[in-house]
């Protein structure tokens, strides 16, 4: 898979900033120029990255576009909420209305009990 290596997702990391070229990424890299290139290649081939030559020069750029599926497939992989929001919503409100009663249920109890003491 392409986002597999660490190396390809430095690499995406770097393109989403700008179009940037091969030299440029193989600098910032402990790995040969030829490394890079064929890491870039992967990326190329999964729809990840596409390369513009310019002169002699050869500038990469990140295909937003295609990390659609791999963000589908994230989503369809992604664990559903154990507990709807609707559910934490009316839990909140209760524990809201709880906490009320509470407080009015003790500013009433302590007027009561002096009173109680002295009759």
């Amino acid at each position: 898979m392409a986002l597999g290596d660490p190396t390809r997702r430095d690499l995406l990391r770097r393109l989403a900033d700008g179009p940037v070229r091969v030299v440029d990424l193989a600098a910032e890299h402990a790995i040969s120029r030829p490394a890079i290139s064929k890491h870039l290649r992967v990326l190329a081939d999964a729809g990840l990255v596409s390369a513009d030559d310019r002169g002699r020069e050869r500038h990469y750029r990140l295909e937003r576009a295609g990390l659609t599926p791999v963000r589908a497939l994230l989503d369809e992989l992604a664990p559903a909420a154990a507990v709807p929001e609707r559910v934490l919503d009316g839990l909140d409100l209760e524990v809201r209305r709880t906490g009320r009663d509470r407080r009015t249920s003790h500013r009433g109890s302590a007027t009561i009990q002096p009173e109680e003491e002295t009759g």
